[in-house]
C-alpha cells in the first residue's frame, strides 16, 4: 500500500516541529491494539496519522481542528469480503456504504473477469483507484459453474498476473472446494504461488464437514464465511482458518454464530465479520459494516471485541496491519468519529486524512466510469429470432413412463430432486395441469448450447421471466407460458442484459442490467434499491415464497449447492455428481426457425 506521506514528515508531526493538516482534538480513542478506551487527540498529515496523545503542539495556523468531545474516535470499518456486483456497482455501493463507516472493501473479481478477461478488468482496477477509501480485490481462481472454455478463461499466466497486483490481496473463495478436497493441480499449484507472494486464500465450504474440512484447509485456504452454526465456526477457528460471521440478506446468521464468542468463551483475534454481498434493499435497512458492529453488540459481543472484529482483525488477516485497521503513528487516516457506541453510524468519516462524509452524506467525489470501455464480452452473439422459438422453453419428454427430475426448491438457494409423471404434448412436457410447476431454461449468450429443467416452488402464476442475473450470467428464463418466456427473453436480448417479467402479452417489469447481465452502471445506490425492491414485490404477487429472489436466480445456476442446479452442461444433480439431461445445441433450434 503506498502511501502519500514520507517517514520524516510524520516524524516532524508527532515532535510537534512541523503543523498538522487535522487535529482531531478531545474524543476517545478506540485503542484496538490494547482494547482501551482513552482520551487523546490525534494529529494527521496528509494521508496518515503522525501523533496519538495529549499533545496539542501539532496545531499550526493551517490546521483544521476537529472538535470531536464527547465522541469515540474509531478506527475505519473494513469489508473483507465484498460482492460489488449485487445490482448496484463498485461506484454506487462506495458511495453508499462509506458513508456508513467502512473505509476499506476487499472485493471479488468473478463477474468483471467473466466479461473483461484479465486486461479488462486490470484497466478497470486502476481507473477505480480514484474512488474515496480503499478498494481492493480478491482473484477467482475459477468460476462457480463448469462450462465450456472455463480452464481456458481461468488460465494460469492471466490468473498469476492478477493476483500479483498490488490491489489484489488474495484469491477469492473458491465455491466449488471439492476441487480443492480432490487435489485440483491448477487449484494447488496456484494456491502455493498464492503462499509465496506472501496473500490470503479466501474460502467457501458450505456443507463441508469436519473430517473434510481438514483437506481443504490442508490445500491451503486461509479463510471462511460459511459457517452457519456455531459448531461450524468453532470447526474452522479450531483448524487455524480466519473464521468470518456472516449476516447478508440470503443468510442472517449472525444470532446463532456469534454464539461462538457469547457461549464459546474463545479467542477471538481470528474472527472477523462479513455482509458477504446483501442486495441493496437490506443495505438500506440494516446498514453495512456498522450494522454488523450494533447487531454483535446488540448479541452481547462486548464492544471493543466487535470493533476489533471490523478493524485490526480483519487488516491482520489481509497482511494489511501496517497500514489500516488501527488509529497509531504511521497509519493511514481512516477515522470514524462515533456518537455513540449504539448505533456505531459515524457523525463524520475520514479517509486516508481527507473528510468524505458528514452526518451520513458524502462529501467527496465519485469518479464517473464508462464501464463499456473494459468489456471484451458481447451481451448476445445470436440473433433475437432465435428466442422465438416456443420449443426453446420447453422440457424435452417423449415417453410418459419416465418421470421428469423436478426441481424443488426447498428454500431460497437448495433444492431437492423431485421425480413427477407429466404428460407428453409433441414430445415435451405438458404442465398446464400441474400449478406450481414452470419451465426453466439456460440459454447460452454464444449461441452455442441450451440446458433445460422444470422447477417447483419457485412462482405460482408466473407467465415469463428472463434473467442474466444469476452466476453463469447467461440467459436464464423461467414460467409457465412459452410466449410471455420468449417475450421476456427478448426483452432482454434488447437491453443487453438485464431482468424482465411478462404477464399474458405484457412486459410488466424490466430491469435493464447491461454491466456484465449483473449491475446497474447507474451511479446512484437508489436505483439498485428500487430495481431489487421492484423485483422482490413483482416476484411474491406471483408466487415467489422467499425473501431473497437475487440470491435464487444467482445460485440456481451454480454447481456447488444441493441438490438440482441448472448449468452450462445442463440439469445437474449435485451431490451424485451426474447431468441428468445434458444441454442441447442451440443451433438445432435455430435451424427450425429458420426453415
Amino acid at each position: 500500500m503506498d502511501l502519500i506521506a514520507q517517514r520524516s514528515e510524520l516524524i516532524e508531526v508527532a515532535k510537534g516541529n512541523r503543523p498538522a493538516d487535522l487535529f482531531i482534538k478531545g474524543g476517545t480513542v478506540i485503542n484496538v491494539y490494547s482494547g482501551e478506551f482513552l482520551k487523546q487527540n490525534i494529529a494527521v498529515y496528509k494521508d496518515c496519522i503522525a501523533y496519538i496523545g495529549t499533545s496539542e503542539a501539532s496545531i499550526g495556523e493551517q490546521t483544521k481542528v476537529i472538535n470531536a468531545e464527547g465522541k469515540y474516535l474509531s478506527p475505519g470499518f473494513i469489508e473483507a469480503h465484498a460482492h460489488p456486483w449485487v445490482v448496484y456497482n463498485p461506484v454506487s455501493v462506495t458511495g453508499k456504504v462509506l458513508p456508513l463507516g467502512t473505509t476499506t472493501t476487499v472485493n471479488d473479481n468473478l463477474f468483471f473477469y467473466l466479461h473483461m478477461g484479465a486486461k479488462g478488468f486490470t484497466e478497470m482496477l486502476n481507473d477505480l483507484k480514484s474512488l474515496p477509501g480503499n478498494f481492493f480485490w480478491l482473484a477467482r481462481l475459477v468460476s462457480q459453474a463448469d462450462y465450456p472454455g472455463e480452464r481456458e478463461w481461468f488460465n494460469q499466466k492471466d490468473v498469476r498476473e492478477l493476483l500479483e497486483l498490488d490491489d489484489v490481496l488474495g484469491s477469492a473463495e473458491v465455491t466449488r472446494w471439492p476441487l480443492l478436497y480432490n487435489g485440483d493441480s491448477f487449484l494447488l499449484d496456484t494456491m502455493d504461488f498464492i503462499k509465496k507472494l506472501g496473500k490470503v486464500s479466501d474460502g467457501h465450504t458450505a456443507g463441508c464437514s469436519y473430517e473434510k474440512l481438514n483437506a481443504v484447509v490442508a490445500a491451503g485456504v486461509t479463510a471462511c464465511h460459511e459457517a452457519i452454526t456455531a459448531k461450524e465456526a468453532f470447526d474452522r477457528l479450531r483448524l487455524g482458518m480466519w473464521t468470518t460471521l456472516r449476516n447478508s440478506s440470503l443468510r442472517p446468521d449472525l444470532q446463532e454464530i456469534v454464539k461462538l464468542i457469547t457461549e464459546g468463551n474463545v479467542s477471538t483475534n481470528r474472527i472477523v465479520m462479513t455482509t458477504d454481498g446483501p442486495h441493496p434493499a437490506f443495505i438500506e435497512k440494516e446498514g453495512f459494516v456498522e450494522g454488523l458492529v450494533r447487531q454483535a453488540v446488540e448479541l452481547g459481543v462486548p464492544v471493543m471485541t466487535a470493533i476489533q472484529m471490523v478493524t485490526i482483525n480483519a487488516a491482520t488477516y489481509l497482511r494489511l496491519d501496517d497500514y489500516i485497521g488501527g488509529l497509531a503513528p504511521g497509519r493511514k487516516a481512516d477515522i470514524l468519529l462515533l456518537p455513540d457506541l449504539v448505533e456505531f453510524r459515524p457523525d463524520l468519516v475520514i479517509a486516508s486524512g481527507q473528510i468524505v462524509a458528514e452526518n451520513g452524506n458524502l462529501t467527496a467525489s465519485l469518479p464517473e466510469v464508462d464501464w463499456n470501455n473494459y468489456l471484451v464480452r458481447k451481451p448476445f452473439s445470436f440473433s433475437k429470432s432465435v428466442l422465438e422459438n416456443r420449443n426453446l422453453y420447453c422440457y424435452p419428454h417423449p415417453t410418459e413412463s419416465v418421470p421428469i427430475p423436478v426441481v424443488y426448491f426447498k428454500s431460497n438457494v437448495i433444492t431437492q430432486r423431485k421425480d413427477t409423471e407429466l404428460p407428453s404434448v409433441n414430445g415435451y412436457a405438458d404442465l398446464s395441469g400441474h400449478d406450481g410447476l414452470v419451465h426453466a431454461a439456460l440459454i447460452d449468450r454464444n449461441g452455442e448450447w441450451v440446458a433445460k429443467g422444470i422447477l417447483e416452488r419457485f412462482a405460482l402464476n408466473l407467465d415469463g421471466m428472463a434473467s442474466t442475473y444469476n452466476t453463469t450470467t447467461e440467459l436464464l428464463v423461467v414460467g409457465r407460458n412459452p410466449e410471455a418466456i420468449a417475450k421476456a427473453a427478448s426483452r432482454v436480448h434488447e437491453m443487453g442484459g438485464g431482468i424482465a417479467i411478462v404477464d399474458g402479452d405484457e412486459v410488466i417489469l424490466e430491469i435493464p442490467l447491461p454491466l456484465t447481465g449483473m449491475m446497474t452502471p447507474d451511479p446512484s445506490f437508489a436505483v439498485a434499491v428500487e430495481y431489487h425492491n421492484n423485483l422482490l414485490a413483482a416476484m411474491q404477487e406471483r408466487g415467489f415464497p422467499f425473501h431473497d429472489i437475487l440470491y435464487t436466480l444467482l445460485f440456481l445456476t451454480c454447481d456447488f449447492l444441493p441438490g438440482l442446479r441448472l448449468v452450462p452442461h445442463g440439469l445437474y444433480e449435485v451431490k451424485m455428481d451426474k447431468i441428468l439431461l445434458p444441454a442441447a445445441p442451440l443451433a438445432a433450434l435455430s435451424y427450425q426457425i429458420k426453415n
